[in-house]
């Protein structure tokens, strides 16, 4: 590739705490060195105790929303993970990725939020909205399908064989 590297973030809520969810972190961001820019950035997550209130869990939306937001970058394409968003399979992730790149998008934010989604106010910026399932996955868990997902695309783009 000639052109310059694309750079992705991933700005997500909360910490990876499991081990094991770190391990695959760590394989997929090696893997992706060959490809990309990567950047992950955490942001602290709210404590969300149970029997919470509609209300309540507005205002941990709006403080999680808060953090994420300092990092959002005007010039950057910003895809929101969120249930409500549309799916694709890996071959459209995978065109998307690169149509944007040679739009000229030179970095792609991805948003992770925590375990109550993302506020109103990241996915009104979100140029994207994109969705996984209609299942519910921990966040920890998401963002290593986000990574196997985006390093399966520059498989794809860059014709090499990859495993179905």
């Amino acid at each position: 590739m000639g052109q310059e590297q694309m750079k992705i973030t991933i700005l997500a809520v909360g910490k990876v705490k499991e081990r094991f969810y770190r391990q695959a972190i760590e394989e997929f961001e090696k893997r992706l060195s060959r490809y990309c820019k990567l950047e992950i950035i955490e942001v602290a997550d709210e404590k969300t105790p149970d029997g919470v209130s509609r209300a309540q869990e507005m205002q941990i939306l709006e403080r999680e929303g808060t953090r994420l937001s300092k990092y959002l970058k005007e010039d950057a394409w910003v895809c929101a993970l969120a249930i409500e968003g549309k799916m694709l399979d890996s071959e459209e992730l995978s065109k998307k990725v690169e149509q944007l790149g040679v739009g000229g998008v030179s970095h792609i934010q991805f948003v992770i939020g925590g375990s109550l989604g993302l506020c109103d106010s990241i996915l009104k910026r979100a140029d994207f909205k994109l969705s996984f399932s209609k299942m519910t996955f921990p966040h920890q868990l998401m963002r290593v399908i986000l990574l196997e997902q985006i390093y399966r695309s520059y498989r794809i783009m860059m014709k090499e064989p990859y495993h179905k």
